[in-house]
């Protein structure tokens, strides 16, 4: 359902951009593109921000001890 609101929501939008003429419409569409993008480049970063809270990397001593355990089992 979404999805097809979605593509006739665009398809008008597109309309619209095409009826203000080239300059105005692809200024307009640029700025529609390269905000999507930044908007989802800050998702993608909040994403990380709280997954990386959430499992946190290991440090130095965390993984030599792997590494050890790992090691005398063989």
């Amino acid at each position: 359902m979404y999805l097809l609101l979605s593509i006739i929501l665009s398809a008008i939008l597109g309309y619209i951009l095409l009826m203000m003429g080239p300059l105005v419409g692809g200024i307009v569409a640029f700025g529609i593109v390269v905000g999507c993008i930044f908007r989802g480049l800050y998702l993608l970063n909040d994403i990380h921000k709280k997954i990386s809270i959430i499992s946190p990397k290991e440090d130095k001593a965390q993984k030599a001890y792997k590494e050890y355990l790992e090691e005398k089992s063989n």
